[in-house]
């Protein structure tokens, strides 16, 4: 018998099963992620062959646009001139190139695309992570040591879609995608906002900013 595991961000065991046919996810109670069980992630070379094929270009006005409301907090509340890093930056590193033309000294990180280890030596003033955090196996070791890396009263702008209740999740386009395996919802940011003494905000639907204390 395989024993259920305990929840990626907050790490208490107090969860319990979706089933949706094809594949099991779990939800936990306290900061109510939902997660994927590990037994059907992705390869390292798989879940890199569905990225491939992700076609985020610089000159993609749609794209830019997304990628804007991340960037607008950025600017709204951290006018340049400033520091940042996008983690997850993905094949094309369109985000830094934004936050550059606006003023900005960028850098960015990818573990398939960008694997520059000597950005975790730095302190940063932001840092975004726009559609990264649903592919993160665990999102607390990694969040945790993001938040490590920003200054005093540093912002984390993380853009992905937040998790939807049981039912709608089991038809949710967003849980199709292969690579997409921890679903946050707005509990699991404050959960993470009283982990780290944070401030926290919800601007935009897919967008939750964190502030650090000084």
């Amino acid at each position: 018998m395989i024993s259920e595991p305990s929840c990626p961000l907050c790490r208490r065991p107090d969860i319990y099963g979706i089933d949706c046919a094809e594949k099991i996810y779990y939800r936990c109670r306290r900061c109510r992620l939902v997660f994927l069980d590990a037994r059907f992630y992705l390869e390292p070379a798989a879940e890199k062959a569905v990225y491939d094929w992700h076609e985020n270009r610089a000159d993609d006005a749609g794209y830019r646009s997304f990628l804007s409301r991340s960037l607008q907090e950025i600017v709204q509340r951290r006018p340049p001139p400033a520091a940042g890093l996008d983690f997850g930056c993905g094949p094309g590193p369109v985000l830094m190139a934004m936050a550059r033309e606006e003023g900005y000294e960028m850098a960015a990180y990818d573990k398939f695309y960008a694997d520059d280890p000597g950005v975790f030596l730095r302190k940063y003033d932001f840092i975004t992570c726009t559609e990264v955090v649903e592919h993160l196996r665990d999102p607390v070791g990694e969040l945790d040591r993001l938040w490590t890396l920003l200054k005093p009263r540093g912002l984390l702008v993380v853009q992905t879609k937040r998790v939807l209740d049981d039912v709608r999740f089991k038809s949710w386009f967003y849980r199709r995608d292969p690579t997409h395996i921890s679903f946050f919802a707005p509990d699991s940011f404050e959960w993470l906002a009283e982990r780290w003494g944070a401030k926290l905000a919800f601007p935009q639907g897919d967008v939750a900013v964190l502030v650090k204390g000084a």
